[in-house]
């Protein structure tokens, strides 16, 4: 099914913003236009306004606590979809200049991410099966989210003493608990940690009433209580 495709007036209409506030956005990279056979008329996809235009971690929080419906553009229901649609983020990322070696890095975590979820909730689900995964290249935010049984209650099956949601969390992010080879995805939260540690990212991850921030230059791990209780996952990367 062909691609809605918006005129720069439309699209300008779509986002309540002026014309001059497009084609500056499309200069400096922000909200880049698509031209027609090397035209110089600016047309916009509709699906990439209502991810620029959205709110990601507004619109998750909301489905992972009312389970509202949200577009196809930001749900996979399978692990294949996801990494389908991985791969189309990491293709984008290898296509913004400055991130030959940081595009690998930012899938590597989102990857790992998204696939705990599936891992974790394989057969178990509590009701909607499937993350939500939306991303915003030009933003600079990835944010995934499940509805499925949280770090907590997934990890007391092996690991039964845990007695905390931030327990649990910390040692999801802290200790190998997968039997998993240690090739790209497998080490789990852990390599999340390990690589925005290293790296120029911000993440923000969070499971029932447990909270993980790790922003700015000194990233010290921290699990720290939240004020409300967060079913399933809900993460938020930086770049």
């Amino acid at each position: 099914m062909e691609e809605k495709l918006l005129t720069i007036t439309q699209a300008a209409g779509f986002l309540a913003v002026s014309l001059d506030t497009l084609r500056r956005w499309d200069k400096s990279g922000k909200l880049v236009a698509i031209r027609k056979d090397g035209g110089t008329h600016r047309y916009y996809r509709e699906n990439d306004l209502e991810i620029f235009a959205s709110d990601l971690m507004r619109f998750a929080s909301e489905w992972i606590r009312d389970g509202i419906e949200f577009p196809g553009a930001f749900y996979c229901s399978t692990s294949s979809i996801f990494n389908a649609r991985l791969t189309k983020m990491e293709y984008a990322l290898m296509q913004k200049p400055g991130f030959e070696k940081l595009y690998s890095l930012i899938t590597l975590i989102a990857g790992e991410i998204g696939d705990n979820s599936f891992a974790h909730n394989l057969g178990k689900w509590p009701d909607t099966a499937g993350i939500f995964f939306g991303y915003d290249i030009a933003k600079g935010i990835i944010v995934l989210a499940d509805r499925g049984l949280g770090i907590l209650e997934t990890l007391r099956r092996v690991r039964p003493e845990l007695s905390s949601h931030v327990a649990a969390v910390e040692v999801a992010f802290t200790e190998f608990i997968s039997g998993r080879a240690p090739e790209k995805r497998g080490n789990g939260l852990k390599l999340v940690r390990e690589v925005v540690t290293e790296q120029s990212f911000d993440l923000f991850y969070t499971s029932g009433d447990a909270e993980v921030r790790m922003q700015g230059k000194d990233k010290e791990f921290r699990v720290t209580r939240g004020e409300r209780i967060v079913r399933g996952c809900l993460a938020k990367i930086g770049f």
